[in-house]
């Protein structure tokens, strides 16, 4: 597995991918007090590490060269395709950009993506009017945002892994549930038993595996 083109030291395409999703997640998040800005910010930073090492400079291949030269020999580990780590331990022979990590990962980002637009959509309405957000993403789980930035995250991480972005993870899901919990304690002080209710039928961050329609939460 050899290239031609330079697999790294395109730093160019780092400040260019990172600028895109940056900027995508803050079209969609729109941060404005300063627990928004922490939140956005740990999640940019993650997004320039894994850039950084994806067209950069491959950290994660230099340390792990060692090991990875010796178990696989036959992988030109400086190659681009390379960094896909998961496709080529597990010995995907083809493009790993058509690899089943790779795919799962498309569907993770996505599908972040996806649910970061819709709740921000669903909690602008409800700011504007003073009311609580419980439709929409808000119906199934309390916190969707905060859910869809972890999943773009794993989803990068299916993609490309890397020693730095694999210590950031669990380090953000961490800050973001205690984001979540301190928002929560602000909500309900100021919705008190409306709150209360909301919170009682709906589930933090992982949604029940039965769907409820709506008359049968209204009932709850």
């Amino acid at each position: 597995m050899t290239e031609t083109a330079p697999a790294y030291g395109l730093w160019s395409l780092v400040i260019i991918n990172s600028a895109i999703f940056i900027f995508f997640a803050f079209s969609f998040f729109k941060p404005q007090s300063k627990r928004d800005w922490r939140s956005f910010g740990a999640f940019s930073a993650f997004l320039v590490a894994l850039f950084t090492e994806m067209y950069g400079f491959p950290l994660t291949i230099y340390f792990l060269s060692g090991w990875l030269q010796s178990n696989y020999p036959q992988v030109d580990w400086l190659s681009h395709d390379a960094g896909h780590l998961l496709e080529m331990l597990f010995g995907w022979k083809a493009n790993p950009h058509f690899g089943p990590f790779h795919i799962l990962s498309m569907v993770f980002i996505g599908g972040g993506f996806w649910l970061l637009s819709a709740a921000w959509g669903v909690l602008y309405k409800a700011q504007k009017t003073g009311a609580l957000a419980i439709t929409g993403p808000y119906a199934r789980i309390r916190h969707p945002q905060y859910v869809a930035f972890v999943m773009i995250m794993f989803g990068f991480l299916l993609q490309w892994p890397t020693i730095l972005t694999l210590l950031m993870f669990p380090v953000l899901v961490y800050m973001y549930v205690r984001l979540a919990r301190y928002e929560e304690r602000a909500v309900r002080a100021e919705f008190g038993e409306a709150y209360a209710r909301y919170a009682a039928r709906t589930p933090a961050f992982m949604p029940h595996l039965r769907l409820h329609n709506q008359s049968e939460m209204k009932e709850r």
